[in-house]
């Protein structure tokens, strides 16, 4: 059995009367990649701000590289790396400046620094862009330089708040294939986005909805939850057949896609006979329907509030 990263045990939040975080329980295994993924305000910051001993938990605990957030959340924070989906290094510092001024902050001497600036900038493809000001790099070779920031002091653990949010295609692919390489070195990266091909990626993927966790699982294990369960239909009017199918009992999920309409139901065979019903009787034209295998964005969306276009 691997050797456990992170361990979260019914752990919470409350802001006043608030609830932001309730009882949220899973665990990361070193060398995993780790999808945490939720609508905006469902949770995902503050459970990351508990889990990097930032943010005290109003109630359960977790252990992050050994230390328990409650009682050693310095020590937390001297063993893992965090990127965050907004650029917060200096944008008036070259590359190399901003590495050095941060390896200072982590407390590595002048030959640790030098050593480890070399490495993080060759792994992180920055090495030709030493002499550049933060500031004129591209989107996606700025979440580079705050990646290979987050590196310098070699940390075991990785939290990284959408990474990619911004960043062009071929720049996501590019930095998915060094969070690749990390977790073949052993690290455990805990990794929050909103992009359904990053939450493939991963080894593990949860969904976190007004702070409580949903479901949890790999990526083929979330999508087998939907089996038998889901129809494609191709209609039109589409805004007017979505607002009446929704409607309909036997109908658990609904999310419009491009031309077509992705209907979560019970039972497939019954349902294409009730959607056809209420189509013809609301002068719905529908041109096909068929079952087809569900995507993640298919459970998330039912996840979320089951009936959305």
């Amino acid at each position: 059995m691997s050797e456990i990263a992170i361990e979260s045990k019914s752990l919470s939040r409350q802001f006043g009367n608030t609830m932001a975080v309730k009882g949220v329980s899973f665990s990361l295994a070193y060398g995993e990649i780790f999808g945490f993924l939720g609508p905006n305000g469902a949770g995902k910051s503050t459970t990351i701000r508990m889990l990097c001993g930032i943010l005290e938990p109003s109630g359960g605990t977790a252990t992050v590289a050994g230390y328990d957030v409650l009682s050693s959340p310095e020590a937390i924070k001297k063993s893992i790396g965090y990127v965050s989906q907004k650029f917060s290094l200096y944008s008036d510092l070259t590359v190399r400046e901003n590495l050095i001024f941060f390896g200072k902050i982590y407390g590595l001497n002048k030959k640790e620094l030098q050593a480890r600036q070399a490495e993080v900038v060759q792994f992180t493809g920055l090495f030709p862009y030493q002499d550049y000001l933060a500031g004129t790099l591209s989107g996606g070779f700025k979440q580079r330089l705050a990646l290979a920031n987050a590196l310098l002091h070699k940390p075991r653990i990785l939290f990284l708040d959408e990474p990619t949010a911004g960043v062009d295609p071929l720049s996501r692919r590019d930095l998915w294939e060094i969070l690749y390489q990390l977790a073949e070195q052993g690290v455990a990266l805990f990794v929050t986005t909103h992009y359904m091909e990053e939450a493939e990626r991963c080894n593990q993927i949860a969904f976190i909805s007004q702070g409580e966790l949903l479901t949890i699982g790999t990526p083929l294990q979330l999508k087998q939850q939907l089996r038998g369960k889901l129809l494609q239909v191709d209609c039109h009017p589409l805004l007017k057949a979505s607002r009446i199918f929704h409607k309909l009992p036997k109908v658990l999920g609904l999310t419009a896609y491009g031309t077509k309409l992705h209907v979560v139901v019970e039972d497939p065979k019954q349902a294409q006979g009730i959607l056809r019903q209420s189509a013809a009787e609301n002068n719905i034209t529908v041109t096909a329907m068929e079952p087809i295998e569900a995507s993640l964005e298919d459970v998330f969306a039912t996840l979320a509030g089951g009936k959305s276009a």
